[in-house]
């Protein structure tokens, strides 16, 4: 009876390179601890308290729900900005980056959903605005001026958070 032959086989030698190290990606201005999204923070904190000031100095803003939605928006993304302006001014004195991935996630998922509620409450106002200025024709008995700049400065801070949250989004994405 004749058997399988087994041939040893050498195992190749240990290689005693070390892994390569790993390579960082680049700090892309507008990512979060850098001084473009600083800007970009102190950006959306301005129109954003723009707006809301502007639409919490007229007296018949609250009869209108459209116009309530916009000022509980442009409030939480007011506090949000000033909130994750401050964290990158930390970061920025510290000289560190947000490398965390718990960390960009938060700002990924609050700058998706402040921006989303921003636009959302802008778009809704300007419907409103379109509607009593131009459909109703009663602008001379309302606030449509303020109504619209303050529509505007909403427009103006979703533009503006709209980088934060794409590139806290790709910062999360490719790691």
């Amino acid at each position: 009876m004749s058997g399988p032959a087994v041939h040893p086989v050498e195992a190749p030698p240990p290689t005693t390179e070390a892994a390569p190290p790993r390579v960082r990606m680049k700090d892309i201005q507008g990512m979060a601890g850098t001084t473009g999204a600083l800007f970009l923070r102190l950006c959306q904190f301005i129109f954003a308290a723009v707006s809301l000031c502007v639409m919490a100095t007229t007296s018949d803003f609250p009869s209108v729900t459209a116009f309530r939605y916009l000022v509980a928006a442009v409030s939480l993304q007011s506090l949000w900005s000033l909130s994750l302006a401050l964290a990158d001014v930390y970061a920025l004195l510290v000289r560190r980056r947000f490398r965390n991935s718990g960390a960009v996630s938060l700002f990924a998922i609050g700058d998706g959903i402040t921006s989303t509620l921003t636009f959302a409450a802008a778009c809704a106002s300007a419907g409103i605005t379109v509607l009593i200025g131009n459909d109703l024709d009663k602008c001379d008995l309302n606030h449509c001026t303020r109504f619209m700049s303050a529509t505007a400065m909403a427009f103006l801070s979703w533009f503006a958070v709209s980088p934060s949250f794409l590139l806290n989004f790709w910062s999360l994405a490719s790691r």
